[in-house]
């Protein structure tokens, strides 16, 4: 794996001594500030020149090694290698999980979030990570208490942009009256004509805007709303035809009909209607909450393993965080920040960074006076476990909350191990 985690003493010259890469080649990719200060646990992304990707296959009826070898462009010689288990014995069993060193990819389509706050710094954004990305969403528009839809940031020159650069533009709608309003969302969701009235203004304002589609970001829809919304989105779909219609939704374990949160989505029939579903893995570890990781692999995992029975996972995308939260014990206020500066605040601190085996994700504790601060974050080897998840369960991709706070080693990651889907 292409990860060096520090170790108390290395210094950064010895480390890229050791691997004959640049320091300014590590420092550029992991988007360090000073090229000398680094911390125990530190997980820098370094490419190795030449080693196989590591793919994740789970063995399925049928399959044979020499079958594996052929889809993955690899010999049957090298994947006994990378699985000892094999060395004993080569008889493969439904369900095992194989790893395949092979030149082949991982493809898969990618959607980045907007907030086009400044249009300036927006593009800015969207062209530094363009080749990385599938789709656009520009999370610029709401709706009013009779289900009219309106832009409430300005999205100009953001769609033109994105076809110059071969991403596709969506549309994204919240309900935003004050952070996400259930109520607004459910009064117009209840209301025939009220629905009507916000499909056909999405459907207006996503042609005149020249969007090639819509995301819907529908958050605490009222349970008792559920059908309503099956109702629109299923109408929603009809109005828009060949547009995309793109829909993001809590993320469950298990159906919660009832729960105030994720009462309001029926997985299976959203995704009967949409073209693609984003399950929202993020915020295990929430804004006001007790500190907790923001996207614990097992719960991720956990997540994926229900969707995908109500979900086709060719039309599934899981949401990764580009940012962490830094939190006060034990009032847990809580200060967002993207992860490149959540790894950088630890180096300017001088704490070491812990990494948490089970939930596959960074944190460290410091102090401000008496104050007790914890920040969790994700990394390199947190965004690979996510990544590894996508290609063993065969999902559709990935979407990022959102491309302005800066993560270089994502990106880089995803330059050098992963095929985006254009189309």
């Amino acid at each position: 794996m292409p990860v060096h985690v520090v170790k108390d003493g290395e210094s950064l010259w010895a480390i890229s001594r050791n691997y004959s890469v640049p320091s300014s080649t590590i420092v550029r990719l992991n988007g360090l500030t000073s090229g000398n200060t680094i911390v125990p646990g530190l997980a820098l992304y370094i490419p190795e020149n030449g080693r196989l990707l590591i793919r994740v296959h789970q063995v399925k009826a049928g399959d044979t090694l020499w079958g594996i070898a052929r889809r993955y462009n690899t010999s049957v010689p090298a994947i006994v290698n990378e699985n000892p288990s094999l060395v004993v014995s080569n008889i493969l069993s439904v369900g095992q999980i194989l790893r395949i060193p092979s030149p082949v990819k991982l493809g898969i389509s990618t959607l980045g979030f907007i907030l086009p706050f400044s249009l300036e710094a927006s593009i800015q954004s969207l062209e530094a990570v363009a080749d990385q990305l599938t789709y656009l969403a520009v999370a610029a528009y709401s709706l009013t208490n009779e289900g009219y839809a309106f832009m409430n940031l300005n999205d100009s020159g953001l769609v033109e942009r994105c076809r110059q650069l071969n991403v596709i533009p969506l549309l994204m709608i919240r309900n935003l009256s004050d952070g996400f309003n259930p109520e607004l969302i459910g009064s117009v969701l209840g209301n025939p004509m009220y629905r009507n009235h916000l499909i056909i203004s999405l459907v207006q304002l996503a042609k005149q805007r020249g969007y090639e589609g819509v995301s819907i970001d529908f958050e605490f829809i009222p349970p008792e709303r559920r059908n309503d919304f099956i109702l629109f989105l299923r109408d929603l779909k009809a109005q828009l035809g060949d547009l995309i219609l793109h829909v993001n939704v809590h993320a469950k374990s298990e159906d919660l009909p009832l729960n105030p949160i994720v009462g309001g989505y029926d997985y299976r029939a959203i995704g009967v209607i949409s073209d693609i579903v984003a399950v929202m893995t993020i915020d295990y570890g929430y804004p006001t909450g007790p500190p907790d990781p923001i996207a614990p692999i097992g719960w991720v995992e956990q997540v994926i393993q229900y969707a995908i029975t109500q979900i086709n996972p060719r039309k599934l995308q899981i949401s990764l965080p580009l940012y962490g939260y830094d939190k006060v014990v034990p009032s847990y206020l809580t200060t967002a920040m993207s992860v490149q500066n959540a790894q950088n605040f630890a180096l300017s601190m001088e704490v070491p960074i812990q990494y948490d085996v089970a939930a596959q994700a960074p944190w460290y504790r410091y102090w401000r006076g008496s104050e007790e601060h914890i920040v969790w974050f994700e990394d390199i080897r947190s965004y690979i476990e996510k990544y590894n998840l996508m290609d063993f369960y065969q999902l559709f991709g990935t979407t990022f909350w959102q491309i302005a706070l800066p993560a270089p080693q994502n990106w880089a990651y995803i330059r050098n191990n992963i095929n985006i889907i254009k189309f």
